[in-house]
């Protein structure tokens, strides 16, 4: 009974267009894709700011992996000046100047608990509760209801921390790689970095620089590309050589200009995937390694590959090839996982007017739409899912400008007079 009061007793909010839950680069590009449809939007953001991975969950030295060209958002290009690999700062100013230029205004510290697709009234009701400074305060518990949902939360929204066997009693400092800044506070101390991806490696090259002594945990193969090949972007490169040629053969065109660049990287640990690297990042996600200067580090010794971990204990780590190594710290680059299972819901059954949930059947377990690129983006019942194609930004923007043009057209066709459908359980008490 208490659960149905509060059912009753929430703030109801109409939404007179899309709701798109995130305000990343891919919640902030479908708003203004639709705006240039003539479509309003609400975005729901559960941080304070605007793109909160890239502001409060990455490192200082952070760049673009990828030529700016291939990282724009729609209708808005960088500015000329950035350069060709814009800083973190740069690429955050960009973002607020895409919002401004928008004039894009997301509803901050707004948590979503649970969205769901009412069948008795055709509508989409999102809950959310207070985040941030407004967590705890019931009075900014809110449903937003409206015709269409549009998931934008990213690949990114949750870090992956795995169970290690006696990390609890390890004694020394633990972090996820989204908390690590500057590696001014690991000075001289021996650091064991989890993980080979870009993160990883980038990491253990800041550390390098910053006096400390990483070790590299390098548990299964990685490919590791040039960033640049005589000057021009590897990944330019493998788009150019795409137009022309099959997948496979641009793969073993890769691999042999990584071998001719960077020599053979097994001999320092680090094993080749058998699938290539295109290849494997179609079909599995797995991004390969561009090489800012961690591999010569790896040559000289001065960031050391390790195989995988067998336990932890006080102030020591085992490895599975009977190593034990004396460690201060540890970092866990460990990567990010999407949080969409935990709050996407859509209903089964009408019973009594109210609608028993079960999880999304457009999304699988891990978070991303069952439907591969570049057909994932459209689900059933108004629901859009925005940069979950692993192919970067520029697949985020893809999906940006198919959702925005498809809802665009039934906006045209709904809003022409017509009775417009209303909640079924309540009167919503202000309208967006």
């Amino acid at each position: 009974m208490t659960d149905r009061l509060d059912f009753f007793s929430r703030r109801c909010a109409w939404v007179n267009g899309p709701i798109i839950v995130g305000a990343g680069p891919s919640g902030l590009a479908v708003a203004a894709c639709l705006k240039e449809h003539g479509v309003p939007s609400v975005i729901l953001e559960r941080a304070d700011c605007i793109a909160s991975l890239w502001q409060k969950r990455t490192y200082d030295r952070l760049k673009l992996h990828l030529p700016k060209q291939f990282c724009q958002l729609p209708k808005f290009p960088f500015p000329e000046h950035y350069p060709e690999y814009p800083t973190k700062k740069q690429f955050v100013d960009y973002l607020e100047s895409y919002a401004k230029h928008f004039e894009i205004s997301p509803r901050f510290n707004q948590s979503v608990q649970s969205a769901r697709y009412d069948e008795t009234c055709g509508l989409w009701r999102v809950r959310t509760v207070g985040a941030g400074a407004e967590a705890g305060n019931r009075s900014h518990e809110v449903e937003y209801i409206g015709r269409w949902l549009v998931v934008a939360t990213g690949e990114n929204a949750e870090k992956v921390v795995p169970e290690l066997e006696g990390l609890g009693g390890f004694g020394g400092d633990v972090i996820h790689a989204c908390d690590y800044k500057s590696g001014e506070a690991y000075r001289g101390k021996r650091v064991l970095v989890i993980g080979c991806g870009n993160s990883g490696m980038e990491l253990c090259l800041d550390l390098c620089d910053h006096d400390a002594f990483p070790a590299m945990v390098v548990r299964d193969s990685v490919h590791v590309l040039p960033r640049e090949v005589l000057g021009k972007s590897t990944f330019e490169l493998a788009v150019l050589l795409m137009k022309w040629l099959p997948l496979w053969l641009v793969d073993k065109i890769l691999l042999w200009l990584a071998w001719l660049l960077l020599g053979n990287v097994e001999k320092h640990g680090l094993r080749r995937p058998s699938t290539g690297p295109l290849e494997l990042k179609n079909t599995q996600g797995r991004t390969p390694v561009l090489d800012l200067g961690a591999l010569a580090k790896i040559r000289s010794g001065d960031i050391k590959v390790v195989p995988g971990i067998k336990r932890f204990s006080s102030g020591s780590v085992e490895l599975v090839d009977g190593q034990a190594l004396d460690i201060d710290s540890v970092i866990l680059a460990t990567g990010y996982r999407s949080n969409v299972p935990q709050w996407l819901q859509v209903p089964t059954k009408i019973l009594h007017c109210f609608s028993l949930t079960v999880g999304c059947d457009f999304f699988s377990k891990d978070g991303f739409p069952k439907t591969p690129f570049p057909n994932g983006w459209k689900g059933q019942s108004g629901l859009y899912a925005v940069g979950f194609t692993r192919r970067g930004l520029a697949g985020a923007s893809s999906d940006a400008a198919r959702t925005a043009k498809d809802i665009g057209r039934m906006w045209k066709e709904e809003t022409k007079p017509a009775k417009r459908p209303v909640a079924c359980h309540r009167r919503c008490i202000s309208q967006i």
